[in-house]
C-alpha cells in the first residue's frame, strides 16, 4: 500500500504540487471556487489531496492546501486558513460538497 505524501511546510507542499501539474491557483470567492474569473461549477472539480498546517506558537500560522483537479483536467492549488483562522463557515460548507477523487 502506498504511503501518503506529506511536506513539513505549505510551501513545501506547493513546490510539490506545482511541480506534479496543479499549476493553476485556485480561489473561494462569494461561495464559489474561482480562477482568475472563471467561476468553476462544483460538480466539475475534485478534491485530490489535502494537506493541513498547525502553526507551533502562532494559531494564525495554521493553514490548508488543497490539491485539486477539475473534469477536464485542469489541476490547481487553493490555500485556506485552518482551525482559529479558518475561512467562513460558508466557505468550509463548500469546500465539504467537493468529492475527494
Amino acid at each position: 500500500m502506498e504511503q501518503p505524501l506529506h511536506y513539513d511546510t505549505v510551501v513545501n507542499a506547493i513546490n510539490a504540487l506545482r511541480q506534479r501539474g496543479f499549476t493553476i491557483d485556485f480561489n473561494i470567492e462569494d461561495e464559489c471556487i474561482m480562477n482568475g474569473t472563471s467561476k468553476i461549477a462544483l460538480q466539475d472539480i475534485a478534491i485530490v489531496d489535502i494537506y493541513r498546517y498547525e502553526g507551533n506558537s502562532d494559531p494564525s500560522d495554521e493553514a490548508a492546501v488543497y490539491a485539486l483537479e477539475t473534469t477536464g483536467g485542469r489541476k490547481g492549488i487553493l490555500v485556506t486558513g485552518y482551525g482559529a483562522s479558518a475561512v467562513d463557515g460558508g466557505s468550509l460548507s463548500l469546500l465539504a460538497q467537493l468529492p475527494r477523487k
